[in-house]
């Protein structure tokens, strides 16, 4: 009989250790998303900066060559500058694209915190240090504060998905070797 509750309870960590590390998965990818899509935002947002400090400035320059030659060109070249400003600064009136970054950087770090307590909660159930109910409590309960994570977070887009899959899969941003890691630690906690 006690053969029996042991297999049991083996099969039920069996089970619930393959959905930890499925969400655990899913965290992972979103965190990297999250940063990828902040990078991508405020790349958007410091381009866009950039453009309208040279529109303005060839603007004023076209406007001054018209002030004090008789060049139309000049007037042209500035009409049409001036018009393109206008867009671009409705444009950026209405998408705070500073403010979108800092989002996707705040989801980022939150999910990081998430990611980290299920790697936590895999250790801890690797080695046998919880209970069914515990582990099922620490899931729930993880599930819950990722549904509010999400809830409140910027969408992401299919670039920055791709480019964390990228640093994710080839660039290995998450992974180390042993060797990488005791170059971190004191000689007594190395490794090798």
């Amino acid at each position: 009989m006690e053969q029996n509750s042991q297999a049991e309870k083996s099969s039920q960590i069996n089970i619930l250790e393959a959905q930890i590390r499925e969400c655990f998965g899913r965290v992972v990818y979103s965190h990297k998303t999250q940063e990828k899509c902040a990078d991508i935002v405020l790349k958007i947002h410091k381009q866009l900066k950039l453009s309208l400090i040279i529109i303005s400035a060839i603007v004023t320059t076209s406007l001054l060559i018209k002030l004090f030659g008789n060049n139309e060109w000049a007037l042209m070249v500035g009409v049409i500058l001036s018009t393109l400003l206008f867009g671009l600064n409705t444009y950026m009136k209405d998408f705070d694209l500073g403010e979108i970054a800092q989002k996707h950087t705040n989801a980022a770090n939150e999910l990081w915190d998430i990611r980290e307590t299920y790697l936590s909660l895999l250790t801890d159930l690797k080695a046998d240090q919880l209970s069914i109910n515990q582990i099922i409590n620490k899931r729930d309960e993880l599930q819950k504060r990722l549904s509010n994570i999400y809830s409140g977070s910027p969408r992401t887009n299919y670039k920055a998905y791709k480019e964390a899959s990228q640093a994710l899969k080839v660039n290995e941003e998450l992974t180390f070797s042993d060797e990488e890691i005791d170059m971190f630690l004191p000689k007594e906690l190395k490794k090798n």
